[in-house]
C-alpha cells in the first residue's frame, strides 16, 4: 500500500498505515522466568506487570500488530519477552516526535518502577532500559498512563 494511504481497521475507523508514533505495551508475566533476550543475554524476570516503550517511525499500527502476533521472527528485545508475557493494554501517540525515551524516563519515575534487564529495548539510545517492571500491580488508576504520556497531554493542552 502506498505511503500515507488509509486503511479501514477492524473497528471501522480509518488510520494511516504508515503514521509514525510512540507506543507503550502494558505486559503481564504470569510466573518467574529466565528468558534469553537475543544477544543481550539471559535474565530472571519476576512475575508481574511491565511497561515496554517503543517508537515506530515507519508505521505505528503495523508495529503494534506485529507485536501482538504470535508467529514472528525474533528481532526486537521485546519479541523474546512477548513469547512468555501477555499484552494487557496498548497506549499510543501518533506523531513525528520520538517520545520513547521521554516515556521510558517517566515510567521509571513511577512508584515501584525497577529495571530487571539493563539496556532492554534501549540499544540505540542512552536510556537505562525501555522495559520497566512494576511488581504485582500497576500504579493505581490512570496514573501510569498519564505519567508515561504526560508530554502528550501538555502539548494538547497548549494547543487549545
Amino acid at each position: 500500500m502506498p505511503k500515507g494511504k488509509r486503511r479501514r481497521t477492524n473497528q471501522g475507523k480509518h488510520c494511516r498505515v504508515s503514521s509514525p508514533g510512540t507506543y507503550a505495551l502494558v505486559l503481564f508475566l504470569p510466573r518467574v522466568q529466565t528468558i534469553r533476550v537475543g544477544k543481550l543475554g539471559a535474565f530472571k524476570f519476576p512475575r508481574g506487570y511491565y511497561i515496554y516503550v517503543g517508537s515506530a517511525m515507519s508505521g505505528l499500527t503495523a508495529r503494534i500488530v506485529r507485536h501482538l502476533r504470535e508467529d514472528k521472527k525474533m528481532f526486537w528485545h521485546v519479541d523474546y519477552f512477548l513469547r512468555h508475557a501477555s499484552v494487557k493494554e496498548v497506549w499510543t501517540h501518533r506523531g513525528d516526535e520520538q517520545l520513547e525515551c521521554l516515556w521510558a524516563r517517566a515510567a521509571l519515575a513511577l512508584p515501584r518502577a525497577k529495571i530487571i534487564a539493563p539496556r532492554f529495548g534501549a540499544s540505540d539510545c542512552a536510556c537505562p532500559a525501555h522495559l520497566i517492571y512494576f511488581g504485582a500491580a500497576m500504579p493505581k488508576g490512570r496514573k501510569a498512563e498519564e505519567g508515561v504520556s504526560r508530554r502528550r497531554r501538555h502539548k494538547k493542552a497548549g494547543e487549545a
